[in-house]
């Protein structure tokens, strides 16, 4: 799982059957801090993020495929969640 934070949409007009009706967006990973750490990725969000907003990112392809409901998708990368707030425990 990776925190990350919405960019932007992916818009095609040819995609994999199983991807029909499913949202695509670009996730830029972030750190703790909120910087940018890692390239961006393309992830399927069932649970309609906002532009900016924090997410976590699941790289579990098995899941993915079975929220698409096709185990031969080609979809890896899924929201798992919207983050509405971040606390750090004092130790």
């Amino acid at each position: 799982m990776r925190l990350a934070r919405v960019e932007g949409n992916v818009v095609a007009t040819r995609k994999h059957p199983s991807l029909e009706g499913w949202r695509l967006v670009v996730c830029q990973p972030i750190n703790l801090e909120g910087e940018d750490d890692g390239t961006p990725i393309i992830a399927i969000d069932p649970h309609g993020a906002g532009m900016h907003q924090r997410v976590i990112v699941s790289s579990d392809g098995l899941a993915a495929r079975r929220a698409v409901g096709d185990n031969r998708s080609p979809v890896r990368m899924i929201i798992s969640g919207i983050i509405d707030e971040m606390q750090e425990d004092a130790a």
